[in-house]
């Protein structure tokens, strides 16, 4: 076989999907570079924000792009000016992050623009549990570096998916996702909404009872798992979200034994743990991409591989933060399980979902 056949025979190989945790690659590594370049907290939530903006066609992730940021943006500043007035009573945080947690994850899974609306609520939440563990730490700093590690990762993942529309994927183009459309009310999803934000209030008692680190994880998988259709939550969200819950265990456990191989194998060198990375987001991507029901698992294998293997500084190689955010994980899987049971057994069944049009959800994550 000569040189050009073994070319045309690899090339036969490639397919969009193959191309596509490429790039999830080359944006993930990219976003790295870029927050620590900034100077980032918390580095491994920009190499998130590069996997999770991540579509096929430049168009739709420049959009998904541009709705992250603003929904930061937004929830960030509303915890600017919220948080120094609840965080040091624990009832004004509950009730702070109940309302807020309902709302924003209400218009995540009816809105149009439901990307933006997730990582509003998410923000705040975020902020709001990181100045009650720290109450030291200046308020703006939380909100500007969820903001900059944010823009960091987006941005990355923009000019990766641009780049890629404007060469390989002319070759190898992806179908488009259409846009959810919005529902006006939909009570079923109204309460599965209310679900969220009464776990998110129970993470301040957490938080107030036990000295747990890192549980802005938690709400963001509270939030998280309950991103599901709403068709059929007429019937209750205690079984799709129960699945999604699963899955983000088997696939958050997945992908920490896989990083804590390479942990094992790196002994602190950072090329072993870039390397890693990349292995463990093109893996995780293939997983989510497959033709299978447990797409989540691959998103959740990911997050574990980002979040222990992306240290905020790889001169330290310190990977305690990693292992607390997984933790957190785990927590909010906790407290939220026992919220959806007693809401299965109280709130009434909606019958069939005729409040408002099916809608295919996507995983945020952290997310």
């Amino acid at each position: 076989m000569n040189a050009r056949a073994a070319w045309n025979a690899l090339l036969a190989r490639i397919s969009p999907r193959t191309v596509d945790a490429g790039e999830c690659v080359a944006s993930v590594l990219l976003a790295i570079l870029v927050a620590h370049a900034i100077g980032g907290d918390n580095v491994a939530w920009a190499a998130f924000a590069g996997y999770m903006v991540m579509r096929g066609h430049a168009s739709e992730t420049v959009l998904r792009g541009l709705l992250r940021i603003v929904g930061t943006v937004a929830g960030g500043l509303l915890a600017l000016g919220l948080a120094p007035l609840v965080a040091a009573s624990w009832a004004g945080s509950a009730v702070a992050l109940l309302v807020v947690g309902t709302l924003s994850l209400y218009r995540a899974l009816t809105a149009r623009r439901s990307y933006a609306w997730l990582f509003f609520g998410l923000t705040f939440a975020m902020v709001l549990l990181d100045k009650i563990e720290t109450p030291a730490t200046a308020l703006d700093r939380f909100v500007l570096t969820r903001i900059l590690e944010t823009v960091a990762g987006t941005v990355s993942c923009m000019a990766v998916s641009i780049v890629s529309t404007l060469t390989v994927r002319r070759r190898w183009p992806a179908e488009r996702t259409p846009p959810p459309p919005e529902a006006l009310w939909h009570p079923a999803a109204f309460a599965h909404a209310a679900q969220a934000g009464i776990a998110l209030a129970l993470l301040i008692g957490v938080a107030r009872a036990f000295a747990l680190p890192a549980l802005a994880q938690s709400a963001v998988g509270v939030m998280a798992v309950m991103l599901v259709p709403t068709q059929g939550l007429g019937r209750g969200g205690l079984i799709p979200v129960s699945v999604r819950l699963a899955q983000r265990f088997v696939g958050c456990l997945a992908g920490a034994a896989m990083a804590a191989l390479c942990l094992l194998l790196a002994q602190g060198h950072a090329p072993i743990l870039i390397a890693g990375t990349a292995i463990g987001v093109a893996i995780g991507r293939a997983i989510e991409n497959g033709p299978h029901s447990y797409r989540y698992v691959g998103t959740q294998f990911t997050l574990a591989v980002l979040v222990m293997l992306v240290p905020d500084s790889y001169a330290d190689g310190d990977v305690t933060p990693g292992i607390e955010r997984l933790l957190a994980v785990l927590i909010g899987m906790a407290v939220l399980e026992p919220v959806l049971l007693l809401g299965h057994w109280l709130m009434p069944r909606y019958g069939t979902d005729t409040a408002g049009p099916p809608r295919a959800m996507d995983e945020p994550g952290g997310v």
